[in-house]
């Protein structure tokens, strides 16, 4: 990646640390809140643009994906250990004596031993690949709308477990999960009076992802999805190995998901299930689709504001049909995303010949 390259970046944490102030000294520090899940939504985002964009392929799956990074870890970080614990499970005492579960005390003193997020989060991020493989690696024989529904299918899956698993508190979800304790004294939560902190936590992992993908789209790996989402027959013809370049790609797209999952698992304290709902993968999709789905900024920049106008109820009950009706306009009038509309264009041209 270039110095060019980092320009943005700046920018981008220039923003952070602007909005946060502004927040302080006008007194809005609750907007926090909506801005750090906002970033967690927005890893999802630019996940799955690299799978859009460059290598052009259509997911309507990943809220499944973040679905299950953020269940697998509130089941292992919920479920009470004690008794296996009393009872010699060998696996059990293993896990303890390698400080990986946790002691701790519920509302009523009664003792608690639970997974370490650390660990739990390494479990479900280790899940998402090996799920997000076996369904990859038949699903990506598809193309166009016979992939989008493969996807969807999947989406289907995984919102139906979850609705009926007992372990995943069905219809109510799981709630009481613990904070994520990065390092002593700094923890993924909703306690308010960490909301600075965890605001700049979400923000944090955001800038990793974006450097991670604009290194990985600005690589040779880039270049072969370009060329794949250009012309794919050619691409293969030329001794691209399609097939592996749109898998791993996947995989990573779900892993982000995964990912934000975790983290905001972490920090909301629970998970329902209206986070695998297909209206949740629509949703991340028509974002990607008004930011531009081969412009990662864009899409950043669409998820944010989208995101928060949402998480502030901005659109009240119609939620769901602002999102259905934004992909449709764009899909109709401006598929390349809004900010590459020739009206755009036309402006810059004339500010470049006017300088």
């Amino acid at each position: 990646m270039t110095r060019r390259n980092y320009i943005p970046i700046m920018l981008f944490i220039t923003a952070v640390i602007g909005i946060q102030l502004i927040t302080k000294f006008t007194g809005t520090n609750y907007y926090l809140t909506q801005l750090t899940m906002t970033a967690y939504y927005s890893l999802v985002i630019i996940g799955l643009c690299l799978v859009m964009g460059y290598a052009g392929q259509i997911s309507l799956g990943h809220a499944g994906f973040f679905a299950i990074g953020g269940y697998t870890s509130a089941a292992l970080t919920t479920c009470n250990l004690t008794s296996l614990f009393k009872n010699g499970n060998s696996l059990v005492k293993f896990l303890s004596s390698q400080g990986m579960l946790i002691k701790s005390q519920d509302l009523y003193g009664d003792p608690v031993l639970y997974v370490n997020p650390w660990l739990a989060a390494i479990l479900a991020i280790m899940l998402t690949v090996a799920i997000a493989f076996l369904i990859g690696i038949p699903v990506l024989k598809l193309k166009g709308h016979y992939l989008a529904m493969a996807t969807l299918g999947f989406g289907i899956i995984i919102f139906r477990i979850v609705l009926a698993t007992e372990i995943f508190g069905e219809a109510d979800g799981i709630s009481e999960v613990p904070g994520f304790t990065l390092i002593p004294g700094v923890s993924v939560n909703g306690n308010f009076d960490n909301r600075i902190i965890n605001y700049y936590i979400a923000c944090g992992i955001v800038v990793i992802g974006i450097i991670l993908l604009l290194n990985l789209i600005n690589s040779r790996v880039g270049r072969a999805l370009r060329a794949i989402h250009g012309a794919e027959d050619a691409a293969n013809a030329m001794g691209i190995n399609t097939s592996r370049y749109k898998l791993y790609t996947f995989v990573i797209s779900a892993v982000f998901a995964a990912v934000a999952g975790i983290f905001l698992t972490h920090y909301n304290g629970g998970i329902g299930p209206s986070e695998a709902g297909i209206m949740k993968s629509i949703r991340y999709v028509a974002i990607v689709a008004i930011g531009g789905m081969a412009n990662m900024w864009g899409a950043l920049t669409m998820g944010v504001i989208l995101n928060f106008m949402s998480l502030r109820g901005m659109f009240g009950s119609y939620d769901d049909a602002v999102f259905g009706a934004i992909l449709i306009i764009i899909m109709l009038f401006a598929p390349e995303g809004l900010l590459r509309l020739a009206i755009w264009q036309k402006f810059f041209k004339k500010n470049d010949s006017a300088q």
